[in-house]
Parts: C-alpha cells; structure tokens; sequence
C-alpha cells in the first residue's frame, strides 16, 4: 500500500480546486452562511488529510495483532479508491469534491475494522462519517457502504481460499 500516492493524490486535488469544494458546500446547504462553508470546507480537507495517517495507524496495528492477513487487503481497497481517477466523484474534474467519496469508503473501511470488542484504532468514525454522508447525500453513500461491504466479502473469500489450499497441501 503506497500511502505517498495518496498524500499525492490529496495535494494535487488541493492545488486544482479553485474554490470548488466551497462552491460544492453552497449547493449541498444553501442557506449556510460564509463562515459555514468556509467552515465545512476546512473540515472536510482536515478529514481528508488524516486518511493516509488513519490508513498507516491501521496497517501498524494490524502487524502488531499478526492481523496482515485480514486487514492489509481491506487498507489496499481503500487506497486503490483513493488512487483510481474514476469513481463515483472523479476528482480528476471536480478537485476536493471528488475526494469526499476516496474519504467516506476509507473511513466506512476503518470504522468495519474497528467494530468488536477489541478495535484496531483509538478514534470514532460515525461523527466524520455523518459529516461525509450529509455532503455526498444518500444515493452515493449507500453505494460506498455497499463497497465497504464487499470489500469485507472478498476478503472474507479470499481466506477461505488460502485456508482451503493449506488444507490441500498438508
């Protein structure tokens, strides 16, 4: 997983945004004043800027569990969304904009991680979730709760097929 793509996709959606994101938060809340998109704005980059942090903290703790297995492909889903220019909101065309669904999957993928009773992180993803869901609106945050899902399903696969080879080879 290379977190300095993602960094990278992340400056680069900054450097072209031109105020799109803001334009973005006045059409979503119209009766928000100034200070509030301003507001909202620098809280969505804030939160998009912790996804590279949040996905290395995850991969750490991972490795300290012997987790490798089960979390790494789910943190590689995240940053290959992060990464891949086609998706729901292209930032390629949109800047900041198009990073709130990169943001909202990686943290849907987090929070999924750190449900049970011993969670991988120290952080609570519903107030940044809830905040994401209300820019992106429902249609396109229930397609990323289905792809965080699947992302669980596949993984979920894939070890049933390790485990199922090893059991072949012994």
């Amino acid at each position: 997983m290379n977190l300095h793509d993602v960094q990278a996709v992340i400056d680069s959606a900054k450097a072209r945004d031109n105020g799109r994101l803001e334009e973005f938060i006045r059409a979503v809340e119209p009766r928000a004043s100034e200070k509030d998109v301003a507001d909202a704005a620098s809280v969505a980059v804030e939160v998009m800027e912790t996804v590279p942090l949040l996905l290395a903290h995850a991969a750490y703790a991972a490795e300290q569990r012997g987790l490798n297995v089960v979390v790494m492909p789910l943190l590689e889903h995240a940053a290959r969304y992060f990464i891949n220019p086609i998706d729901l909101i292209p930032e390629m065309t949109q800047g900041l904009v198009g990073l709130l669904d990169d943001t909202y999957l990686a943290l849907r993928i987090l929070e999924n991680l750190n449900r049970g009773a011993d969670p991988l992180l120290e952080a609570d993803f519903q107030e940044p979730l809830r905040f994401l869901r209300r820019l992106v609106g429902g249609t396109i945050s229930r397609k990323l709760d289905a792809a965080s899902i699947i992302a669980l399903q596949d993984v979920s696969t894939e070890i049933g097929r390790a485990w199922s080879q090893m059991g072949r080879s012994s």
